[in-house]
């Protein structure tokens, strides 16, 4: 597999990564772990090098699958994880932000021993809390990775200058927002156009729409007791029809390609920038091998053109989160002095 180096960090990883969240969260249909390891030391056997979990996915529980499952290869590959979140073992869908200074030690202890790991590659606030300035949080992870026990770090759906703000206490490797031809907020929010500036890398997550841009999920389809889209308003019946009609636009551009509809998904990710890495998830062994069988397409400029002229005159409908998670998006951090 191709790798690309995330920014100007020195950080090379394989141009697509493994989304780890869905083996063993959020979809109603958790991997036994033995499967969900299997699966890992698979996509690490057709070149995968990059890992993303987070202590919040399971709870818990997908840190101990990526643990166990890459320990063999703990020097060939690139584990991501995050923290942020209060976790209540007794209310574990209750998530409240927590990025004190104290809990982010916490957090990464748990997540050191979980993973079975001295250091963490790629250390990521999983969301900006609105309580803590972020030069605390970055001051923090400096310190964990002067400590050892971290490499680099992360931070995911920042607010542009809360960004900046904590890149300049503590250099930020890459930011992990939500990008795909669906939902394409970096590219006008001004936080792409930061990261050219600043090098940092970009990881786009749910890549896929969260399966939708694979033509796998139609208006009628049900979906797994627990799942969570259930609850994401671009994922009502209706607005999931009318959607459909960026499913049409990648079948066309597929079906001229010789590819599928989702590695033309990853392949338009790929040539926005060559620091951009989406990490897709999966529980199957044939979607893994489709979705790595994405840096292998290349789409030329002619063919970026006619996507995007497609794509100019579709409207997405419906949010990509339910409110109370829209509202942690893109979110700005306090100043000191406001604290």
């Amino acid at each position: 597999m191709q790798t690309r180096e995330l920014g100007r960090s020195g950080l090379r990883v394989s141009a697509i990564g493994l989304g780890c969240m869905g083996i063993s969260h959020a979809y109603g249909t958790d991997l036994a772990k033995s499967d969900g390891v299997r699966l890992i030391r698979d996509a690490v056997d057709r070149g995968v090098t990059f890992f993303d979990t987070a202590e919040v996915y399971g709870p818990f529980t997908n840190e101990e699958v990526v643990g166990e499952a890459l320990r063999p290869v703990r020097e060939q590959v690139v584990i991501a994880t995050k923290f942020g979140f209060h976790i209540d073992p007794e209310l574990p869908w209750s998530r409240d932000l927590d990025s004190r200074p104290e809990h982010i030690r916490q957090a990464v202890e748990g997540s050191l021993k979980r993973l079975g790991v001295e250091t963490i590659d790629l250390l990521y606030q999983h969301r900006v809390d609105p309580n803590v300035p972020i030069e605390d949080v970055a001051g923090t992870v400096r310190d964990l990775i002067q400590e050892g026990k971290a490499r680099h770090f992360g931070m995911s759906e920042p607010g542009l200058q809360t960004l900046r703000r904590a890149h300049s206490v503590q250099p930020v490797t890459a930011v992990q927002n939500e990008y795909s031809l669906w939902w394409r907020e970096s590219e006008t929010n001004g936080i792409l156009d930061a990261c050219d500036e600043l090098g940092i890398g970009f990881v786009p997550y749910s890549p896929l729409g969260r399966g939708f841009l694979t033509g796998a999920i139609g208006k009628d389809t049900k979906m797994a007791e627990g799942d969570f889209r259930t609850t994401v308003p671009r994922f009502a019946p209706e607005a999931r029809d009318q959607n459909l009609a960026f499913v049409d636009l990648l079948k066309r551009v597929a079906e001229e390609k010789g590819a599928t509809p989702a590695q033309i998904a990853l392949a338009w990710l790929l040539a926005q920038r060559p620091y951009v890495v989406p990490i897709p998830g999966t529980t199957k062994l044939h979607r893994l091998e489709e979705n790595i069988g994405a840096a292998n397409v290349q789409l030329t400029t002619d063919d970026l053109r006619q996507i995007d002229e497609m794509a100019s005159g579709i409207e997405a409908v419906g949010d990509r989160y339910a409110p109370a998670l829209m509202a942690t998006a893109g979110r700005e951090a306090p100043a000191k002095e406001e604290v």
